[in-house]
């Protein structure tokens, strides 16, 4: 007798070590009759419209899709090897095309307005009553109210844009696998640091060549831009790169990968979608669950926080070049000479480089770093624990409470693959509700694009892949430590898009402390802490060059509003519009060749489309939260800790984000702890 399906188990851990492409197609299929069935049942006029015989039984039907679909997503995500690929795109359709047909349905539409005007209302819950309010709002974004005549449209494309998100993403993956660099001779390698140069000599022997191999995997990419003294080998991986899925094909990347007509196609999909809602434009959909209420507002916030930083990033470019020119005798500077010439003035400035600091964050002691801050602020204890998984290198761990009870669980995949999607995300794999057999317990996936260990010698990070480490880790535990026991708001669930990353930035200022660096610090040759005097050196670097990282983040936040905002497809094309935005904001600009809108995932394939201002907005917020620690004194201030994570944490999105801000701080939010933290105003 075959064993049964194992995505059909829909609950609990996800047993990777049975899961299989040919599984996918049978059980989401099952998976979506079953919905569909549920749907008709609860749908039908003797099903009462009140919480217990229709919201939560739809609840329970629908997590069980969800469960098996989120783990079919993430495999494609950090295993996509071909047939993993296929089986995620033969059914990403038919997903996409239920839960479209579910956001237009009337009936439910009607159930939940029924519930929201009927007399249980006001006895629901602060949780129930959100969610219902939530669902409200939802269905009118997915075209519940539509004319009937329009809903097929509709309808049709939402799975248009899902598969076109998909391939965009592939093809970034594709083009950036595409590319290989391969060098014979070491004196080409000068600069370039020693485990560096192991690691691609490593990468060379895998791929079966002689040599050093170099990829545009950021653990390859970013040191030859970094450290190598040959120009031109840094300006042909910098080509590569900026020209990833895009028109030009002379660095490995094929017609069939270029993005830019599914950028247009997309832009003018969303634009219809928008239309048929009522709405001018895509941003104002966008901004329907967000903090902030029109475009004209984010625009507004992204303009004044350019004309404060724009001056320190023209005086960063200024001393950049200034540098270049007396001690590196460079008259011009290339792009692909920035990060060269950066590191070295950061060198000759703060007498220390980044190779140096990374020698000491060694992955034990980071992870063990990390695990202690969460610990120390939040009174939970982490440990390791066993669960089957997707790769050798993930690793697993459990949250418990004081008293042993356990809270999560998290999966840890730091290392970068060929198979796995660059960058970092976090990513719910169950998340936290009631259940008629008490407490679901949340479980998160932590995903890094980290460099693995060679030979017997722990992994090293660099300060700033500590920094992403504890990112993801800030939205893991907001996933984790939530205490809500309803599903949609259980978490980040139904928290306002442009407040999700407050607590994964929030959790970045630990990294800078010294209270917290002096314990997760250890020298993987010698074993030794990291010396204050050297901390020192970091603290008095940490705003180098932040002008020009503000603008850069500002630069694509704006694109992407206006992209969605204020773009007209007649008149201009997606690089006229974002040469504009480097023209009003920009101190550095880049080639005319350069394509990065092509490999600008987040925003086409990552639900940040008109919402990468999210970054900057909440850093506001995390900046400002984190300045409560400061204020007491003691960066791991448990008492702190304890009301951040019962007014934030906790709280998941029963209550606008707002709200929850201003519970812990007492005031509303302002962006000087941003200024003062980015070195644009005094301490």
């Amino acid at each position: 007798m075959s064993s049964p399906n194992p995505l059909l188990i829909a609950s609990g851990l996800p047993p990777f070590d049975r899961i299989t492409p040919e599984h996918v197609q049978p059980a989401i299929r099952q998976l979506l009759a079953e919905s569909r069935s549920l749907v008709e049942s609860l749908t039908q006029p003797d099903t009462p419209s009140t919480w217990a015989d229709f919201a939560a039984p739809l609840t329970d039907g629908m997590e069980r899709l969800s469960w098996a679909w989120g783990i079919v997503g993430h495999l494609h995500s950090v295993n996509d090897i071909p047939a993993w690929r296929d089986a995620y795109n033969t059914m990403l359709p038919e997903v996409t095309r239920f839960y479209s047909e579910l956001g237009q349905n009337l009936a439910l539409f009607d159930k939940y307005k029924a519930i929201r005007s009927g007399s249980e209302y006001a006895g629901l819950t602060q949780a129930q009553k959100k969610i219902i309010d939530n669902e409200i709002r939802d269905f009118r974004l997915s075209g519940a109210e539509l004319p009937e005549a329009d809903k097929p449209r509709f309808q049709a494309i939402q799975e248009e844009l899902a598969s076109l998100a998909a391939r965009f993403s592939e093809n970034v993956l594709d083009a950036t696998n595409a590319f290989a660099e391969i060098i014979t001779d070491e004196a080409e390698l000068d600069g370039l640091p020693e485990d560096i140069k192991l690691a691609a000599r490593a990468a060379a022997e895998a791929a079966g060549v002689e040599g050093w191999k170099f990829t545009l995997q950021a653990p390859s990419y970013l040191p030859v831009m970094q450290y190598a003294t040959n120009q031109a080998l840094r300006a042909r991986m910098y080509r590569a790169s900026a020209t990833r899925a895009s028109e030009f094909s002379d660095s490995g990347s094929k017609p069939e990968w270029d993005n830019s007509g599914l950028m247009t196609r997309i832009l003018a999909l969303r634009q219809e979608e928008a239309r048929l809602l009522g709405y001018h434009n895509f941003a104002e959909v966008s901004l329907v669950s967000k903090m902030a209420e029109t475009p004209a507002q984010v625009l507004a916030f992204l303009r004044d926080m350019a004309a404060k930083a724009k001056p320190y990033a023209e005086k960063d470019m200024a001393e950049l070049k200034a540098f270049a020119a007396s001690e590196l005798g460079m008259a011009e500077i290339e792009p692909w000479d920035v990060a060269f010439i950066s590191e070295k003035l950061l060198q000759a400035r703060y007498a220390f480089s980044e190779q140096e600091v990374k020698q000491y964050f060694t992955e034990p002691k980071v992870i063990g770093g990390l695990f202690q801050v969460i610990e120390t602020l939040f009174g939970v204890r982490i440990k390791p624990d066993t669960a089957p998984v997707w790769d050798d290198s993930v690793r697993f761990y459990r949250l418990e409470n004081p008293a042993g009870e356990l809270v999560g669980q998290f999966y840890m995949d730091l290392y970068a693959r060929e198979t796995k999607r660059g960058g970092a995300w976090m990513d719910e794999a169950v998340t936290r509700r009631r259940t008629p057999s008490g407490i679901q317990t949340p479980v998160a996936y932590l995903n890094c694009n980290f460099s693995k260990p060679l030979g017997d010698k722990p992994a090293t990070f660099t300060h700033d892949e500590v920094i992403t480490l504890f990112h993801e880790a800030g939205h893991g535990f907001h996933h984790l430590l939530t205490q809500v026991e309803e599903l949609g708001v259980s978490g980040i669930r139904g928290v306002e898009w442009d407040a999700v990353e407050l607590p994964s930035q929030f959790l970045e200022n630990f990294c800078w402390e010294w209270a917290v660096l002096k314990d997760m610090t250890c020298h993987v040759d010698t074993g030794a802490p990291l010396p204050r005097a050297l901390f020192d050196k970091m603290l008095a670097a940490k705003n180098f060059q932040s002008g020009l990282m503000t603008m850069r983040q500002l630069e694509f936040s704006l694109f992407d509003m206006l992209l969605h905002s204020d773009f007209n497809p007649q008149t201009q094309t997606v690089m006229d519009l974002l040469a504009e935005v480097r023209q009003e904001v920009a101190v550095l600009i880049p080639p005319a060749w350069h394509r990065f809108p092509n490999s600008f995932s987040h925003i086409f394939a990552g639900g940040y489309g008109a919402g990468y201002y999210s970054y900057k907005w909440a850093e506001v917020l995390s900046a400002d939260a984190y300045a409560a620690f400061e204020e007491t004194g003691n960066p791991l201030d448990q008492a702190t800790g304890q009301r951040y994570q019962e007014e934030i944490l906790a709280m998941g999105g029963v209550r606008p984000a707002l709200e929850s801000f201003k519970a812990f701080r007492g005031r509303e939010p302002s962006p000087d702890a941003l200024l003062r933290h980015n070195g644009m105003i005094p301490a």
